[in-house]
């Protein structure tokens, strides 16, 4: 809610509609700004569906919260984290945006996290899932909603650990998330007696994952684990699956899977993969009504990250509402300060580095037979306790945490 004169000759374009230079652009308006993929390898995970989710909570507030209109904004950073820090200077210095939300891509977000942590903005993140982002690279309003690296390695890396499945290659998206992915993965394996054989990067965006399977299968590692996420699981799963490498014996891992690469994959070239997730839309009577909206406006069940930005961009809101303003570093205390009660979350609880600890899902794909209808995908294997599923904030290197 701030007073912004727009300067010299420049036009402002905010959900399409253009403001021209004299124009000032109220202060009694709060914008979220949700930028991700809309186009890419993680479009179908957040895209347009997590513009949908965040207005579905705006909604709810009757956009309208503490006497402010609240406006939806969004953008495509195409997984660029120099697109990015663009689109969100340009958002925070002449766009009014208060808040940016979901930001997939980690690199991406590692660049956001730095400029909203200068400028003073709220930075609510679904979609990435590199530790750093409450640890070593925290802000006070910066908040890591859904998942991390660390909950991915704690919820499948120590199920099929527990298999007897031992011995670990990776195939690793070549950036901040599917290295920290790996490294998380890694620590997790090694710190329960496990070894790792080795690893093998791969570029974002990659169609052709032959050479590198080939790598993973010549390993003899018991398990192949897929550290990337979207277009580039889906590719490998299925290109593994042409290589015949989970009928030899070996065992395929995705780290960090979501419902929309099941649903492109299918369930015959899905079933039977273990996977961790921060929400499942069947998972009880809350989640199932939400999700019902979701579909009807979206054309398809909410993924983890999807559902996440809801929550969290409704979190905010409900801080507005109770601070009574704005005020970065308020409203950044009153959501630390409230619990998060929502389908997405039971009991949630901000921890001081920006994390929300929150139950985990361990799941597994169901096999076509035991599938009841369209979506119907997973069998929740265990419920992964919020302590157990996110590192301990103390270990995290957060400067914020005494």
């Amino acid at each position: 809610m701030r007073t912004l004169l727009l300067a010299g000759t420049a036009l402002l374009t905010l959900a399409g509609t253009v403001v021209p230079a004299s124009a000032q652009v109220s202060d009694n308006v709060i914008r979220i700004g949700v930028l991700n993929d809309r186009s890419g390898i993680y479009a179908d995970l957040a895209g347009e569906g997590s513009a949908i989710a965040a207005r579905m909570a705006a909604e709810e507030f009757g956009n309208k919260v503490a006497g402010a209109p609240v406006e939806i904004v969004v953008a495509d950073h195409q997984n660029k984290a120099d697109i990015a820090a663009s689109k969100a200077r340009e958002w925070v210095d002449t766009g009014g945006v208060d808040v940016i939300a979901d930001v997939p891509n980690s690199a991406a977000a590692l660049a956001v996290q730095g400029i909203t942590k200068d400028k003073k903005r709220i930075f609510l993140m679904s979609g990435p899932g590199a530790t750093a982002l409450s640890g070593a690279q925290c802000s006070p309003y910066g908040f890591q909603w859904t998942y991390d690296n660390y909950a991915m390695a704690a919820g499948t890396g120590r199920a099929l650990y527990e298999q007897g499945k031992k011995k670990w290659f990776f195939v690793t998206a070549d950036y901040a998330f599917g290295q920290s992915l790996e490294e998380e993965t890694t620590k997790m394996v090694k710190s329960l007696g496990g070894t790792i054989s080795g690893s093998v990067r791969h570029p974002l965006g990659t169609s052709d994952f032959s050479s590198f399977l080939l790598q993973a299968q010549g390993s003899g590692a018991d398990v192949i684990g897929l550290a990337n996420a979207g277009g580039d699981t889906v590719n490998a799963v299925k290109q593994a699956a042409e290589f015949g490498i989970t009928q030899s014996g070996q065992s395929l891992a995705g780290l960090l899977m979501f419902i929309s690469d099941v649903n492109a994959l299918g369930l015959q070239s899905a079933q039977g993969l273990m996977l961790t997730t921060g929400f499942y839309w069947d998972a009880d009577e809350q989640t199932r009504e939400w999700s019902k909206k979701f579909e009807a406006k979206a054309g398809k069940k909410p993924t983890m990250v999807q559902a996440g930005v809801y929550s969290a961009v409704k979190h905010y809101l409900k801080a507005v509402e109770a601070a009574k303003t704005d005020d970065a570093d308020k409203v950044s205390a009153k959501m630390r300060e409230l619990p998060v009660e929502d389908m997405f979350a039971k009991k949630g609880k901000i921890a001081a580095n920006g994390r929300m600890f929150h139950d985990m899902y361990l799941a597994q794909v169901k096999t076509p037979a035991e599938s009841k209808g369209a979506w119907d995908y997973y069998k929740i294997v265990k419920t992964i306790p919020a302590d157990t599923a996110f590192m301990d904030p103390k270990q995290s290197g957060c400067p914020l945490v005494k």
